[in-house]
């Protein structure tokens, strides 16, 4: 049982609270912001020095790197509906999606949406119906013949309507929708077979970071969804500034770093060299494995590992000044897309640079940093059309458990309420990426108010089913 096996340290069990977080990455912040909210006492521990977990942001010689290589949707409600994240500045990528293959290229995105500079409160303006249509903008061919690798125009009107009716499908139909992999779904979509490789594929590999298409399609189905209806978008600083932003909105004292949890009960969490910390609750906001050490037999999905390239330029040869995202649908080496993330978010590069950030997914991202590093510089070559030998590698970041694998049948609702004074919540709760994270710490604070008694706060919006 939890919490059985291990013994606080003597005269150190005094501190009591409402409920103690474990974790201070995204889930357990936005989990405590809502919580603290409620009228609560919370205490977050975090076993690092500091707040974030994934979403963290180290800065190199003026250059601000994530960790996480992966873009933010303008789409995703939580975005908005999450507290201390209303006012965040999403710098989007006003050029949309490039899709290149051989000399060619094929322009997917919300390039409207996009000339808003601030990219949150503009995804407010954007919606309904009206909004929905203006955000799946227009496919535009780079350089593109009719008949080429890429499609047909009469392809590429189909794609536009099928992303057009994504754009202003309720969730809850989607959900209804057989489920399958992602890849099978790709088959039966209605586009030939050489637009589905050439032009989904390699969207929604990068989309759901599966290459593969493993993913549950109704995954699949809502990642294109919020990508027609809100387009791409970076946090403005790096994406530390989402968990910095809900830790900010804490009261002092609330988030504890260096505390590691070792064992915990329904009423108290043990930790190591902090003693025994008494509560009303315990929720468990970690990774699925640090959560399965604590919660013996919590089931711990597969992972899929990403390793994210970050080379710096000088300003004057950086590869395009456009804010957009490229992918490689011909798949000639390993990066399965990349950016200048400079030119979509210039804090992220110090005076007279340019930052460029690459991401290689699938079985490539467990290779040698050297040799990877080497095989992309010869692929962005070709796909920038630069010279790239000269570009410094200012930092590899691998994570061989970045992403919680979600094949079908998956359950994006998972039961966050292990039992009564109990919870746990995280993207492995959920869908695999940020707004996944969000929404299952807003369904376990949910459960907990519920579970003391606390009503919803007026005005709080009641927690949609799948959007």
């Amino acid at each position: 049982m939890p919490g059985s096996a291990l013994r606080p340290n003597p005269g150190r069990d005094r501190d009591t609270t409402d409920v103690v977080v474990i974790g201070a990455g995204l889930a357990g912040l936005a989990a405590a912001r809502r919580l603290t909210g409620a009228g609560l006492g919370v205490t977050v521990l975090e076993a690092a020095d500091s707040v974030g977990g994934r979403m963290a942001t180290e800065e190199i010689d003026g250059y601000r790197l994530d960790r996480d290589g992966r873009p933010l949707s303008s789409g995703w409600p939580e975005l908005r509906h999450c507290p201390g994240l209303e006012a965040l500045d999403l710098r989007p990528f006003g050029s949309g999606v490039l899709i290149r293959s051989g000399d060619r290229g094929l322009r997917v995105g919300a390039p409207r949406t996009a000339r808003h500079p601030r990219g949150a409160r503009s995804a407010r303006s954007a919606r309904g119906a009206r909004g929905a249509r203006a955000a799946v903008g227009a496919l535009a061919g780079a350089r593109r013949p009719l008949g080429s690798a890429l499609g047909t125009t009469l392809d590429l009107a189909r794609l536009h309507a099928q992303l057009a009716r994504l754009a202003s499908t309720p969730a809850e139909r989607l959900d209804l929708r057989p489920e399958r992999s992602a890849a099978q779904a790709l088959a039966v979509r209605g586009l030939p077979p050489r637009t589905a490789e050439s032009l989904l594929r390699p969207l929604l590999g990068a989309l759901l970071c599966d290459p593969e298409l493993t993913t549950s399609s109704r995954i699949g189905d809502l990642v294109l969804r919020d990508f027609a209806r809100g387009g791409l978008c970076l946090p403005a600083g790096g994406a530390a500034a989402l968990p910095r932003a809900l830790a900010d909105g804490l009261p002092p004292g609330t988030v504890r770093t260096g505390v590691r949890a070792l064992s915990v009960a329904v009423n108290a969490v043990v930790t190591r060299d902090h003693g025994t910390i008494r509560c009303r609750a315990v929720l468990i906001a970690t990774g699925a494995h640090d959560a399965a050490e604590l919660l013996p037999g919590l089931r711990v999905p597969d992972f899929r590992p990403v390793t994210v390239l970050h080379h710096a330029v000088d300003a004057g040869r950086a590869p395009t000044d456009e804010p957009l995202l490229l992918l490689d649908a011909d798949r000639r080496g390993p990066v399965a897309y990349t950016t200048v993330a400079s030119a979509v978010d210039p804090s992220r590069a110090r005076p007279g640079g340019a930052l460029v950030t690459s991401v290689v997914l699938g079985a490539a991202a467990s290779e040698p940093v050297a040799e990877l590093d080497r095989a992309a510089r010869a692929q962005l070559a070709g796909l920038y059309g630069v010279p790239t030998g000269r570009w410094e590698l200012l930092a590899a970041h691998h994570d061989p458990r970045a992403v919680p694998a979600t094949p079908a049948p998956h359950d994006p609702r998972r039961p966050v309420r292990v039992l009564y004074g109990l919870y746990v919540c995280g993207d492995h709760r959920d869908t695999a990426d940020v707004r996944g994270a969000l929404r299952s710490a807003r369904r376990a604070a949910d459960a907990i108010r519920r579970d003391f008694g606390i009503r919803p706060l007026p005005g709080d919006p009641a927690l949609p089913a799948a959007a």
